[in-house]
């Protein structure tokens, strides 16, 4: 029998009680306030409890549940702080370790997927898992050829929990709501729940992370570990030793910082561009930082984990978001207003002012304004409280735009991105990956790579050519 719960009561009555022990807990808080206690004080009890029960729920039902978490972790930065403080802890437990799953039950699971005998294909292989996660925990391992090798096993019932619980949490969304503040719940929800099939899949996750290996096995900023062997529920591929971004998040150097926040940017929009793939799960867990960058063994690369779910894009990334980023910071409403439309971010029934969305759009793209730019989660939170707030002229502006089914996954990713971001406190060059990897940013004609001192007549030069096309 798993170990993981599976059976729907049991994980419905589980994520039940996160709603109604928020109720409960309010109860407690009026309580102790007509007791006397201070407003602050039992405010931050009620957050920490909340946290605390959170982490724990989610931690233990994994599947599902857990996948919900880890996508809420990389949000906490968007919170004020005295909501972030309680959750950052307990979120942030989600995208590192989950409770593990007993070894007998691994065990059968490798019997069954490799055979009566798939010790021999080990030299030799540690029991105890080294990270645990939403629909797998990873082993380490030595293959049979010498190499170090990571083995992930998927959770037996996996693809149940998952289906079970992302219903269930549809269908609490409104409750839940109050986890994170200013965020709409259910789409988030509703994308996790059509990724599930792909993530369940280690042979689509095996091709995945094969074409990146491929890609940028000599790239001297990133690693991908290569797949050695995969069958269902079984995934091995090469270990990577390195600090995990968390502990960067945690306790890292402002250099350490700066450099995973590069790096993770570059890797975001190269990706696409170099592989037709976008990594679409860019919580902390997934990423490490490896010593020995271009710099020598004091400098870091970037090792990247997890391609359980990806968007496929074989062009890379669309034209037109590049197009109408840097229409938007050229300040031409019009065209980027008519960009908006023609991709269905405005509907046909909707007549918005476009230079009231030009004012929505250019504080969120800030950072490709500059050469470079410190990611805070001051930043972020000013971001979100301006969407979020009802009396805001941005939010009623927000609330008209729509989000076009193929740009769903993509604004997910590069939300979330913007969250680790500001969780590292960051200081990035995004406008210089932005020249380089996203289509249509940087006009063709422009060179990337001419002195700084040719820019004025490079921008006059590429006004002249705009002007022309026009």
């Amino acid at each position: 029998m798993s170990d993981l719960p599976r059976k729907a009561v049991t994980r419905t009555a589980k994520l039940a009680a996160l709603p109604l022990g928020i109720a409960g807990r309010a109860t407690w808080g009026l309580g102790k306030r007509i007791v006397g206690e201070s407003a602050e004080i039992v405010g931050r009890e009620l957050q920490q409890r909340t946290a605390e029960q959170l982490f724990k729920v989610l931690g233990e039902l994994k599947g599902g549940a857990m996948k919900f978490g880890q996508a809420l972790s990389v949000f906490e930065s968007a919170l004020p702080e005295e909501i972030a403080g309680p959750y950052r802890t307990a979120l942030t437990k989600l995208q590192e370790a989950a409770p593990p799953m007993p070894t007998r039950t691994v065990h059968a699971v490798l019997e069954e997927r490799l055979g009566p005998d798939w010790h021999d294909l080990f030299e030799e292989f540690e029991d105890k898992p080294a990270a645990a996660a939403s629909i797998g925990q990873v082993h380490r391992a030595v293959w049979h050829d010498g190499r170090e090798v990571a083995v992930k096993v998927q959770y037996p019932g996996a693809g149940e929990a998952l289906i079970s619980d992302l219903g269930q949490l549809s269908r609490f969304a409104r409750l839940l709501g109050p986890l994170i503040p200013g965020m709409d719940i259910k789409p988030l929800i509703a994308e996790l729940k059509d990724r599930v099939s792909e993530e369940l899949d280690y042979g689509l996750e095996a091709q995945a992370q094969t074409a990146h290996a491929d890609e940028f096995a000599d790239d001297p900023d990133v690693v991908v570990p290569a797949v050695v062997h995969q069958c269902e529920q079984v995934l091995v591929t090469e270990w990577i030793d390195g600090v995990p971004l968390s502990e960067i998040i945690a306790d890292g150097t402002q250099e350490q910082r700066d450099r995973a926040g590069q790096l993770l940017a570059r890797f975001l929009f190269s990706g696409p561009a170099r592989t037709g793939l976008l990594h679409a799960d860019p919580h902390p867990g997934n990423f490490r930082l490896l010593p020995g960058g271009p710099d020598g063994e004091d400098d870091w690369r970037l090792g990247v984990l997890d391609f359980g779910t990806v968007d496929r894009l074989p062009g890379g990334l669309p034209a037109p978001i590049g197009v109408s980023l840097r229409l938007t910071l050229d300040g031409d409403a019009e065209t980027v207003y008519e960009l908006l439309c023609a991709e269905g971010f405005v509907k046909e029934s909707i007549e918005l002012d476009p230079e009231a969305v030009l004012d929505y759009l250019l504080p969120i793209i800030e950072p490709a304004r500059v050469e470079d730019f410190t990611f805070t989660r001051g930043w972020m939170r000013s971001q979100a409280a301006r969407i979020a707030d009802p009396r805001s002229p941005a939010y009623q502006l927000g609330k008209r735009l729509n989000l076009p089914p193929a740009y769903l996954l993509i604004h997910r990713v590069t939300l979330s991105t913007i969250g680790v971001l500001c969780q590292l406190g960051a200081t990035v060059r995004l406008r210089e990956e932005l020249e380089e990897w996203l289509p249509g940013f940087a006009l063709e004609e422009k060179p990337l790579e001419d002195a700084p001192g040719e820019e004025p007549a490079e921008e006059e030069s590429a006004e002249e050519e705009s002007a022309a096309e026009a």
